[in-house]
């Protein structure tokens, strides 16, 4: 049985002006997801700026969030690292303040090879009983998860269960979903992908736009699972204008922005990533007003 099925967040981390991280204000974007629909929290990735927290800082995050949604829906971890053991640490830890799965970024900058990256995901795997997510983003990371290592971990690795897939090979996850026999939960990491991705099999997606429209994307998930492909593939297009917008500078950049401009309060982020610039910010801004968010 898959972690989760539709869209799961991948939330931001709030802060407050001076850099700490804003608690109560993490708690009141849980509080708003969950009543939005959304079908699971993805804390301290990418967009949660996990690479700029201390390990202290990740781990209460990972911790804050599963004690706020009380298992009402599914919180997966973010707890990749370039560090094996820094890896196998954090995500003993999550495991141990609730988190129902683990999100695991290759290592990024080793550039690592598919061995390498085999005894890694299989090193971490071994010391914690939830089921874990790989996360594919070569844009990132240097390093490209193939096709046949994400298949073999898979299938041979009890608690190995799926991939969040952010590389845009479509030809490289039909081969991997070709080669899997069924055993890869397929998740979207490009929220301009998630109907083509969903056609493949794939169970959802790990989405930057559930931060500002949780309803939105639960419903471009559910009408494909509905068995309303259309309806599904015009739900997605009619975000595509604002998904564009939410890339036009680096992730999490212009969510954040976004979140700000819809009076969410989540504050400044962490150096080395920058405010928005202006003029992005007003295509943003256009952008969230077609799409009637404000």
């Amino acid at each position: 049985m898959a972690i989760f099925e539709g869209a799961g967040v991948a939330l931001v981390t709030p802060f407050k002006e001076n850099g700490e991280v804003n608690y109560e204000k993490l708690e009141e974007i849980v509080e708003e997801q969950i009543a939005g629909g959304t079908d699971a929290i993805i804390a301290c990735g990418t967009t949660g700026e996990a690479s700029t927290m201390s390990h202290e800082e990740h781990l209460d995050v990972v911790r804050y969030v599963c004690q706020v949604t009380k298992k009402r829906i599914p919180v997966i971890a973010g707890t990749g690292s370039n560090c094996t053991e820094t890896a196998v640490y954090l995500s003993v830890e999550a495991e141990k303040y609730g988190a129902d799965g683990l999100l695991l970024v290759s290592p990024y900058y080793n550039k690592a090879t598919q061995k390498g990256l085999i005894c890694h995901f299989s090193a971490v795997a071994e010391a914690v009983k939830i089921p874990i997510l790989l996360y594919n983003i070569p844009g990132r990371t240097g390093v490209t998860i193939q096709p046949e290592t994400i298949a073999s971990l898979c299938k041979n690795v009890d608690n190995i269960v799926g991939v969040k897939e952010a590389s845009g090979n479509f030809s490289a996850m039909a081969t991997m979903m070709n080669l899997a026999d069924g055993q890869v939960d397929l998740y979207s990491g490009n929220d301009d992908q998630i109907v083509p991705l969903l056609a493949l099999g794939g169970k959802g997606v790990i989405s930057v736009l559930s931060n500002i429209a949780p309803a939105q994307t639960h419903a471009i998930c559910q009408a494909f699972f509905d068995g309303n492909p259309a309806e599904s593939a015009r739900l997605q297009l009619a975000a595509i204008p604002l998904i564009t917008e939410l890339f036009r500078e680096v992730n999490p950049i212009p969510v954040k922005a976004a979140m700000n401009l819809m009076g969410k309060g989540v504050g400044p982020l962490r150096l080395p990533l920058t405010e928005m610039e202006p003029q992005n910010q007003e295509k943003l801004r256009a952008a969230m007003t077609a799409y009637g968010l404000l």
